[in-house]
């Protein structure tokens, strides 16, 4: 389950396992929208990240492209969002070379965030939280504090927990 974070938005929003996941609609770095509805059936991994160049993000997301190929052969997705306006993700996207979709939750800005409890409205920024979502309900979530990247290990430790 969700761990405590210490800057965090409304963990009591946060939807937990078993429940339905918030739907959303967001544009990618190459402006393409994806809609949750639209997954159909795989598994992904909605990570919520602060800010698009900054050293925690960064790194976070640079440990995320080296073992997306891993999730991909299992059938999960990653799925990176941030507040940032989808021209500069799609900057960040390209020189930092990631394979995977950063979304824009731009504007209204945050409200997928929010709908998931992982927005600070203090910082205007999406909290450090991830959602394993598989058949639009969450299977497993957590969340770091914003200066601490999410370990690897523990999305492995997720991916246990999804169905056939």
């Amino acid at each position: 389950m969700g761990s405590p974070n210490p800057v965090s938005g409304n963990d009591s929003l946060a939807p937990s396992a078993g429940e339905t996941a918030p739907g959303f609609a967001l544009h990618n770095q190459h402006g393409e929208l994806i809609e949750s509805r639209g997954l159909g059936e795989q598994a992904y991994f909605l990570v919520f990240y602060p800010f698009a160049f900054s050293a925690v993000c960064g790194s976070e997301l640079e440990e995320i492209e080296k073992v997306r190929d891993e999730f991909a052969a299992r059938n999960v997705r990653f799925l990176a969002i941030s507040v940032d306006h989808k021209f500069v993700l799609r900057t960040y996207a390209d020189q930092a070379h990631f394979g995977f979709d950063l979304l824009a939750d731009f504007w209204p800005h945050g409200a997928v965030a929010s709908s998931y409890g992982a927005f600070n409205p203090e910082s205007g920024a999406a909290t450090r939280h991830t959602f394993l979502i598989q058949h639009e309900c969450v299977v497993d979530s957590f969340s770091s504090p914003i200066h601490q990247a999410r370990a690897i290990a523990r999305y492995r430790q997720a991916l246990d927990l999804l169905t056939s």
